[in-house]
């Protein structure tokens, strides 16, 4: 088993640490916030994912799983290093590489080793080979050096499950000894692997993303169309579905997509395709797509009350992107609760998960009860057997449709 350092402990960076130190490897995540550190060390996930805390806790305690701020002393002691830290989109629609850069030069920096660097964080293309030469330029040993991309695949919400019993994994690399210990750290999972070049596997993560929000925004605008018309989206999803060249799944009708994936990598791939004048004419539309999606929904609550909406009380059901997550980023109910407030509204949100918004109330009776008006925005099981009054309900999700 190997010796293995992640760092960054955001949500690809920990739930891929906690996986390794499953299957028997000795892994030490690092991170630069203290604070964060000290909780991850008592066994408390930051970031709500079902099954993450009950792996956490089992793997500390079997002495597998280590939580830390030093840098030198975690790489030096790893012949492994995965990174795991954020490409928050930039202003352009680029990816911002600036943890990316900071890490390998920390890697450089630190490793008294030859060392496999696994890029695992979403990187525009052409990524891992700049790691490599940021590694190089700042090496202070004579040590060997292989760069190997492993894009994530994880749904907020089932990424432990993902992991365990994901599609594929996929491996990009220049040294095909350096692609094979990876391709045998991850033998356990028993998954089908996927072995390229970096730069294939680097777009093999984008394109895939891309191609699931283009199938979201598509299946909304077939919603739009079907109200129009009196069909019933649900059915039509279903028949779809079953042809097996198209498939039920993100097929699910509603308010678009969020989170921390879809909405950055689609415009990060978009930017991608003006800068080497390929551009993704799909992509793009896809992206102003989504985001009508959630214009469209504000609209009908607006026409519901004649534009007015001075005092009226807005029930929120759900303000996650997604169940099963208590990610905010990019979540439809941002959108809706700014735009709502700005118009004079006063909303009561419920969520089984997140708690600290000042929207949020302790029960959803208090959302049904004494609001004008229900959105459901989020799709939680919970919510499935709620009785609400058809007039009062707007179903973002198609959830509660019968």
């Amino acid at each position: 088993m190997s010796n293995i350092a992640i760092i960054g402990t955001g949500y690809v960076g920990l739930v891929t640490g906690v996986v390794l130190s499953e299957i028997g490897n000795t892994v030490t995540c690092i991170d630069i916030d203290e604070n964060k550190v000290r909780i991850l060390q008592r066994g408390q996930s930051p970031i709500y994912e079902p099954g993450l805390d009950e792996l956490m806790v089992k793997n500390i305690d079997a002495k597998r799983l280590f939580f830390t701020t030093n840098h030198k002393e975690a790489l030096a002691n790893s012949n492994i290093i995965f990174i795991a830290v954020g490409t928050p989109q930039s202003e352009s629609g680029a990816a911002d590489l600036t943890y990316i850069k900071q890490a390998a030069k920390d890697i450089a920096l630190n490793i008294v080793k030859d060392t496999i660097v696994v890029v695992k964080s979403t990187v525009p293309v052409g990524t891992n080979d700049l790691v490599e030469s940021i590694i190089k330029e700042h090496l202070i040993t004579n040590r060997k050096v292989d760069v190997v991309s492993n894009p994530e695949f994880l749904r907020e919400g089932h990424a432990i499950q993902d992991t365990f019993y994901g599609d594929r994994i996929v491996i990009g690399a220049e040294n095909n000894e350096a692609g094979n210990t990876i391709k045998k750290l991850f033998k356990p999972l028993n998954l089908p692997i996927v072995q390229t070049n970096r730069r294939s596997a680097e777009m093999i993560k984008y394109a895939a993303n891309a191609f699931l929000a283009v199938k979201i925004s598509y299946i909304n605008e077939i919603a739009n169309l079907c109200e129009a018309m009196d069909a019933n989206v649900l059915d039509v999803a279903e028949g779809m579905g079953l042809d097996h060249r198209i498939g039920r799944a993100f097929l699910n009708p509603g308010l678009g997509y969020g989170g921390s994936c879809f909405p950055k990598d689609t415009e990060a791939i978009a930017y991608l395709g003006r800068e080497y004048c390929a551009p993704l004419t799909i992509v793009e539309n896809a992206i102003k797509a989504n985001f009508r999606q959630r214009e469209i929904f504000l609209q009908k609550v607006l026409n519901y009350f004649d534009g007015n909406l001075e005092g009226k009380i807005i029930g929120m059901l759900g303000l996650s992107f997604k169940p099963n997550t208590d990610d905010l980023r990019e979540a439809p109910s941002v959108y809706l609760i700014e735009e709502l407030e700005k118009r004079g509204a006063i909303v009561k949100a419920y969520d089984p998960v997140v708690k600290h918004l000042p929207q949020c109330v302790e029960h959803f009776d208090e959302v049904i009860n004494n609001s004008n008006i229900v959105l459901l925005v989020t799709e939680w099981e919970e919510f499935k057997s709620l009785e609400i009054p058809a007039n009062k309900l707007f179903d973002g999700r198609y959830f509660l449709k019968k």
